[in-house]
């Protein structure tokens, strides 16, 4: 299964790929498209969904995870993250891809075993849970995060799904 992470922005939008096959996860691409930041918003907006759709069309993923908005004390960069965040997100329902969305918190848990990671030790795990030669771009290895979070959760989900939780006792 290919599974294409996202980790959006309205100047810089990161995508990450990997092949999870079982247990192992195998790095294919990653990169950025980076918007002009002088262009009208709306173009901005088509640059995002246009570079992904190309992505899209190139690698086929079989599922996209995108990276939920955080919370900030700027309401019109949360408003502007979020637009960029729908343009990636029609990306993917316009190529009939699911999408899934894990926040920050559940990225950096997935990745490195904690919510409250620093930047640089998700970049790490992630340079070392893909066995890549180097750091990728912030952007692109967020994406990749995104990707591996989604991985090992469809892999708990799947778990989950095979061995139900069984009730014992009554409940009230």
């Amino acid at each position: 299964m290919i599974i294409l992470g996202i980790d959006p922005g309205s100047r810089i939008t990161g995508y990450g790929l990997l092949r999870k096959e079982g247990n192992r996860l195998i790095h294919i691409d990653n990169g950025a498209i980076f918007t002009d930041t002088c262009a009208d918003f709306p173009d901005r907006l088509k640059r995002i969904y246009e570079g992904l759709s190309e992505v899209i069309r190139k690698y086929s993923p079989a599922v996209m995870a995108v990276e939920d908005i955080f919370y900030s004390n700027n309401a019109q960069s949360a408003l502007k993250l979020g637009q960029a965040r729908g343009a990636a997100i029609v990306a993917g329902v316009s190529a009939s891809i699911p999408v899934h969305e894990y926040t920050a918190l559940q990225v950096k848990q997935a990745v490195v075993g904690h919510g409250r990671a620093a930047k640089e030790q998700v970049q790490h795990m992630v340079k070392v849970l893909l066995g890549l030669p180097e750091i990728a771009q912030a952007d692109a290895s967020d994406a990749l995060a995104v990707a591996i979070c989604h991985a090992n959760s469809s892999l708990i989900r799947s778990i989950t799904a095979a061995n139900p939780p069984r009730r014992t006792g009554t409940f009230k």
